[in-house]
């Protein structure tokens, strides 16, 4: 049987938010993978690339380690998932896992100036909907939203730096 909404909410999350006011760019993603859990640091698998992707387009000043990903806010760089009770690849997780509805209020509430999900499969959950790499029409509040590619191992077949470089001018452009 399956806690109450309410409990599932009350229970601690896979890996923490690193969320707070005033932060530029937002990078969510599905889920936490087996390894980050286990390491308890958001992109842990040595063959995700989204460290070294930060890093290559400019986000990060250096190469960071999964877990110092704590030192991001100060970057103006926040993380989350959709899934935050659940970890494992897509295809594993329960029908149920995504909580469109608490992404959207934490969003609301921290106002980020970009969230970017960080594969597509995050952004379809989300919106409702498929759609393409890049800046969305669609926002959440005043936040605008972005679609990047699967940094994840698994995804390497859909891997295109493009859109991460598009992302990271678009972050360094002035509120």
């Amino acid at each position: 049987m399956k806690p109450p909404v309410m409990l599932q909410r009350m229970r601690a999350p896979i890996l923490p938010d690193l969320l707070q006011p005033g932060l530029d760019l937002v990078f969510c993603g599905t889920a936490a993978g087996r390894r980050s859990a286990r390491e308890k640091a958001y992109y842990a698998h040595p063959g995700n690339l989204f460290w070294r992707t930060l890093h290559a387009v400019q986000l990060t000043p250096r190469l960071f380690a999964p877990a110092e990903f704590p030192l991001l806010p100060a970057l103006g760089i926040g993380l989350t998932d959709l899934a935050k009770h659940h970890m494992g690849n897509d295809d594993e997780l329960p029908r149920d896992a995504f909580d469109v509805v608490a992404l959207r209020e934490r969003i609301a509430h921290f106002a980020p100036r970009l969230l970017a999900f960080t594969s597509k499969a995050a952004a379809r959950a989300a919106l409702g909907r498929a759609t393409d790499y890049g800046l969305q029409e669609a926002c959440f509040g005043s936040t605008q939203l972005f679609v990047l590619p699967s940094p994840s191992g698994q995804a390497r077949g859909h891997w295109d730096l493009a859109p991460w470089q598009a992302l990271a001018a678009l972050a360094r452009q002035p509120r």
